[in-house]
């Protein structure tokens, strides 16, 4: 009879006895949803059996895992409904898991459906009813060509695909009432976890809106955001157009030899944007202040640079200066929670010089731009001036620059507000999409290891303070931008993956980060490996890995 520490006391349980049901004698203590657990140390499904002693911990819906878990469940009782529902039709109807809008997931459904909103109401009715009959999802280990030939038999041949280049022997294969399924992560242990969705016809496809991770016992209204949902549908597209939307195809590309076209047409879309948003600044005649902002690690300084490159050829003067270089002097510098300078709010800028430089220079004037000293903790001049004429443009680089208060004097006519990011769109197969955080977060181990010599571990410890920030001074403000920008390239992870696999690999098992670092290793091993010879030395890619022709 195994012995079991929880919450600082002593239980035996039978041995075999579910998590699951050791879970319900202690839900009623936790605001949210218990998901998993931690067992050992070790994140467990709740549908695993007690074996041995150990020590448990529980991982709510308004934990980062536990919320995850939380959406794959929904995502695969989506695309079970769908599948049920269209079972007349056989494998031809497809369902893609795409990109996560807000609080909601876009799925398309290819196959000839025409998505109604009667066809959205369906697909609600029959997961509702998944839901109330508590489907169960069990977990079993297939050798990999068992389960590549299971996968064919469902006519998932995105999984064909993804499993011919796996290393491992075995595979876990999800099953919910005779529909069996893969996916990346922990899933919960029946469709009655799953309580809160709505389904929606929504851009040809279907939206599947879910709660937040801060607010998980409610589901808020969807909010619409058209310019961002373009353009990560247009990514969708560009991708279609070298015919890669999942891991498969892009190692089918690796290893066909194919490659290098489809990384020159990558960057050769990825420019025609840039010079598309040119455009429309060019054609705003007063526009006198590009501003640029977006979350970490989205290549803001090599898109000012090569925007810079764009406006010259429409016969602009552009200079790019950096927020940053307003700093307030270090004692002035807001503290966080944890006694750390917080560079992050928008305290940390002296909004008031900021813009009186700005308009100083917007009437003619010459003036000396500073430039910040992080070795010193204060702002320098250097003599560099800097004066506006008729051609003139600044690109204006900074995470605060779609806050209306970081540029409140400056006015709405002579700015022109730019919002980038990083948003993925590729897959690792039709239902397993990869998360843009997880995209940022390697490009941004691997640039700070190249340029600061940090370990991942340091990575991983200013990770959550970095995202709180950008919740708070980004993504609030992502709508009020005049153009977006993807910065995501189809083919990166593949490149970043022999950079970032020997960082990760460093983090000891005593380390709180080991596990973090065991899953991004996991998720890489899905990568055939591509070296950077082939990567334009403008790429945004090379901001990260290195050997850009820009000063980044």
């Amino acid at each position: 009879m195994p012995t079991v520490m929880i919450k600082g006391a002593i239980h035996q349980y039978d041995k075999g006895t579910t998590f699951e049901s050791i879970v319900r004698e202690y839900q009623e203590q936790y605001h949210n949803s218990i998901a998993l657990i931690y067992f050992n140390g070790k994140m467990r499904e709740l549908n695993k059996r007690l074996e041995r002693d150990g020590v448990i911990s529980f991982i709510t819906t308004g934990d980062n895992a536990g919320h995850n878990s939380y959406v794959r469940t929904a995502q695969m009782m989506l695309v079970k409904a769908v599948r049920d529902i269209m079972k007349d039709q056989g494998n031809s109807v497809h369902v893609k898991i795409e990109f996560a809008l807000g609080n909601a997931v876009y799925c398309s459904v290819r196959g000839g459906i025409r998505v109604t909103d009667e066809f959205a109401r369906h697909v609600e009715m029959e997961m509702k009813k998944l839901r109330d009959r508590n489907a169960p999802i069990t977990k079993k280990t297939y050798p990999i060509d068992d389960a590549i030939e299971l996968f064919k038999r469902q006519g998932m041949h995105d999984k064909e695909r993804l499993f011919h280049y796996r290393r491992g022997s075995t595979i876990n294969v999800y099953n919910m009432e005779g529909y069996y399924d893969y996916f990346y992560g922990y899933m919960l242990p029946s469709a009655g976890y799953v309580n809160l969705f709505e389904i929606k016809a929504y851009g040809g496809g279907l939206l599947m809106v879910l709660p937040r991770q801060e607010n998980p016992l409610e589901l808020e209204p969807f909010v619409e955001e058209k310019s961002l949902f373009e353009q990560l549908l247009l990514s969708t597209k560009w991708g279609d157009l070298v015919n890669i939307s999942t891991v498969g195809d892009l190692n089918d590309a690796i290893c066909g030899g194919s490659i290098s076209d489809m990384i020159l047409v990558q960057e050769a879309l990825q420019e025609r944007r840039i010079g598309e948003i040119a455009a429309q600044i060019f054609e705003r005649k007063e526009t006198k202040f590009v501003l640029v902002a977006g979350p970490s690690s989205s290549g803001k300084t090599t898109f000012a640079h090569r925007l810079a490159v764009q406006l010259r050829s429409f016969g602009l003067k552009p200079h790019i200066i950096s927020m940053d270089d307003y700093f307030v002097n270090r004692e002035q510098t807001p503290i966080d929670i944890d006694g750390n300078y917080n560079y992050e709010v928008l305290e940390a800028v002296d909004i008031d010089l900021f813009n009186d430089d700005m308009l100083d220079l917007l009437d003619g004037e010459t003036i000396e731009m500073p430039q910040f000293d992080f070795k010193a903790g204060k702002r320098v001049y250097k003599g560099r001036y800097l004066k506006l004429n008729a051609d003139d443009i600044l690109i204006i680089e900074g995470i605060h620059g779609l806050n209306p208060k970081a540029t409140e004097e400056l006015p709405d006519k002579n700015k022109f507000k730019i919002y980038i990011s990083c948003m993925t769109s590729l897959n690792i197969d039709e239902h397993n999409r990869i998360p843009s955080t997880d995209a940022r977060l390697l490009r941004r181990m691997v640039r700070d290891a190249r340029t600061r010599g940090n370990s991942a571990q340091h990575t991983f410890e200013l990770w959550p303070k970095v995202r709180a920030g950008e919740d708070m001074n980004i993504f609030p403000f992502q709508d009020d931008a005049d153009a977006v920008f993807n910065s995501v390239l189809i083919y990166e992870l593949a490149v970043i993956k022999q950079f970032a696999e020997p960082l990760l690999f460093n983090v000891g098992q005593n380390e709180p980060e080991y596990y973090e670092a065991k899953r991004l290793l996991k998720f890489l091993e899905y990568f055939v490996g591509v070296d950077t010879a082939s990567v334009p030395n403008n790429s945004l890619l090379r901001e990260f890995v290195g050997g850009s022709c820009f000063s980044v």
